[in-house]
């Protein structure tokens, strides 16, 4: 399964708002668990088993907790038994036909 998933404190201490701090340490989770994972300005991906994805989630949360007591969590999971590393593979069929030119139904 692919999990796009978002997570940021509720509060910041920064005078611009910044949240940059608490967003590395949710990061860091993710890539210390050595689960396939993209991150970009908006979401990280991860990619595994459920029970392993979300408990990389899970932590992930906790980390942001420890810099606000408020934390929003914002998930979107692709679930696809039997199929893996489409982490890249779904972007990789995009770009593909989108070279080709065949965006025809």
């Amino acid at each position: 399964m692919l999990v796009a998933f978002s997570v940021a404190p509720g509060t910041s201490d920064s005078s611009d708002g910044s949240v940059h701090l608490a967003v590395a340490a949710a990061i860091r989770v993710v890539r210390d668990s050595g689960l396939p994972n993209h991150t970009d300005a908006m979401f990280t991906t991860i990619e595994g088993e459920w029970d392993e994805v979300f408990d990389v989630v899970r932590r992930a949360t906790l980390a942001v907790q420890e810099f606000s007591p408020r934390v929003s969590l914002v998930l979107k999971a692709d679930i696809r038994p039997g199929y893996t590393d489409q982490l890249t593979a779904k972007v990789a069929r995009v770009e593909e036909a989108l070279a080709a030119g065949t965006l025809e139904g």
